[in-house]
Parts: C-alpha cells; structure tokens; sequence
C-alpha cells in the first residue's frame, strides 16, 4: 500500500487548493500520483485553482521595501488589472514583499517561507487566493539589494498605495554621509531610473561581447558612408559615447535637472556632504516586462458569439 506523506497532501493542495481531507483520499485514489490526484479533484469538482495555471499573468503589481542598508523589489502577477485593486491581493504582496525583506531566500524559497503569522506556507497562500480571486496569479521574481555602508533608496511609479505599484526601483548607496541627506539623493536618482532605464551602472559594466556587436554594427554603418579609415574611427568611437549615454546610467542625463550627468549629480551631493558617494547597485522592475501577452481579437470574437 503507497503511504500518503505530508509532503505529498502539500504539494497537491499547492496545486489544487482543494482541503486537506479532499487532498488526502484523492492521493489514496490514485496511488500517491500527485498528476492523476488533480485529474481526480478536477473530476470531482474538488479542484478550484487547478484550472487557473498555465493562463497568462501578465498584470498584478510590484512591491517594494526598505530597511537602512537593505531594500527588497518582488512581483506578483494577475491576469487582469482588476485584481490589482483588490484589498486581498494588495495585502498578500505588502506581506510578501516584506518577508522577502526578512530573509535571502531564492523564489523558490520564498513560496516556502511562512506567511506572515500563519501555519500556513506563501505557496499555500498563493494557492487559495487563486480560488478566492478566480484567476491565475503567480509569484513571479523577486531581488534583493545590499550595501556595506550608506543606505538602499527606493521609489514607485504608478503607485497604489505606498510601496506598491507598476515600476519599482532600489539604488544603493554607498557612504558616510547621514542618511536623511543620502536618501533624498537615492530617492532623486530611483526616479531617474524608473524614468529613463539604464541597463547597466557603467560602460566597464557592459558585457564584451554586447560591446563588439555593438562596435562592428556602428563600424559597418559608418563604412557606408565612404568616408576613411581614420574618419570612420572618429564615428564610431563618437557613436559608442552615444550608446553608453542611452544604456549607462552613470553616463545618462540626469532627469531632475535635465542637465547634468548622473555622475556628476553624484560627485555634486558627496561635495555638498564632504564624504564620498558611490553608486553601488540598482535594480528596477517593471509590471509584466518580458511577458508575452496573449493578443485579443475583439472583432474575431463578437463574430464568433453572433455566429454562435
């Protein structure tokens, strides 16, 4: 006879978000075969949140949270935008965004953690929020920045309702200075990100091979212009400034003046302080960025309800 475990009923009602005592006889049904056990829930009408994974998520929200030198982003998608506004959902990402803040956990480890003051698991949560809402949500990323010294900034466009929204930013400074001074900077320098979206701190941060494509692309382009060799150098080397300027945020043009470089704006507010400031880190995560939405056809499916 196949023993039903613990680790079993869990990862079925993770799956399901059927009850325990449904999870249970449907492992007892189908000799501990935890895919056979969802057919079963499905079949018995059991299965609430089965029938929602696998439907694109590509809505829901971005939390954000800091704690001195530590800030945490995460994401948490819906299918639609609706449930952004739902109370239950904005509940589950502030708790889970702040748990995500407590530890180092990976994703994966994170849907493990306990939620919040429950006996219940994040993934366990997730799962009956599922059933609740009627859509399929997704704990999707999370990341986690740190700095020695100094402070982690955030910001959040779009927002809710404080610390969630559409585009979450951290940036981490690292100094000396006082930290109410450091985090207006960070917070200046937060929005810049979420604004113009660096994808790299610096030009030494950009990876080699990106670099060459990106040389021998401007080089050939320059080529046909039949100016010389030593013409075309000038071009090209005059062309990278430009691609460092769009893709480094060192590099950028500062958007709170609209003038300076963000490097300079830096070397500005650390002479202002009379200590060092350096940029450590940033990161920045935009609702739905990389997922691939499902495109409707409006017209296709009123035709398809005339006709039947």
């Amino acid at each position: 006879m196949i023993k039903i475990t613990a680790a079993l009923v869990k990862e079925l009602r993770e799956k399901t978000g059927a009850g325990m005592m449904d999870c249970k006889k449907a492992l007892g049904q189908n000799a501990g075969d935890v895919e056979k056990s969802i057919d079963w829930l499905r079949s018995q009408g059991l299965s609430a949140a089965s029938k929602k994974f696998g439907r694109v998520a590509a809505e829901g929200l971005v939390g954000v949270a800091t704690q001195g030198t530590k800030g945490t982003l995460l994401e948490v998608n819906a299918e639609t935008d609706f449930v952004a506004r739902n109370e239950e959902f904005q509940k589950f990402v502030e708790s889970v965004t702040k748990i995500s803040l407590e530890g180092e956990y990976t994703i994966e480890e994170l849907k493990n953690a306990v939620y919040s003051d429950s006996e219940v698991t994040v993934g366990e949560t997730l799962t009956s929020l599922i059933t609740t809402i009627g859509e399929n949500l997704e704990l999707r990323r999370h990341s986690i920045i740190n700095v020695r010294k100094g402070i982690v900034s955030s910001y959040m466009h779009n927002s809710l309702r404080p610390g969630l929204g559409k585009i979450g930013v951290l940036v981490s400074l690292e100094s000396d200075g006082e930290h109410k001074h450091l985090d207006i900077l960070g917070k200046q320098l937060a929005m810049h990100i979420a604004a113009a979206n660096p994808q790299v701190l610096s030009p030494d941060d950009v990876i080699a091979t990106e670099l060459e494509r990106e040389k021998r692309i401007l080089t050939e382009q320059a080529r046909e212009t039949g100016k010389p060799e030593e013409i075309i150098a000038k071009m090209v080397e005059g062309r990278l400034r430009k691609y460092f300027e769009e893709i480094c945020l060192l590099e950028q043009t500062f958007v709170i003046d609209g003038e300076s470089k963000v490097r300079e704006a830096v070397e500005i507010a650390a002479k202002k302080l009379a200590t060092p400031i350096k940029i450590k880190g940033f990161m920045r995560f935009a609702l739905g960025e990389g997922i691939e939405k499902k495109k409707e056809n409006f017209s296709a499916e009123v035709a398809a309800a005339i006709h039947g």
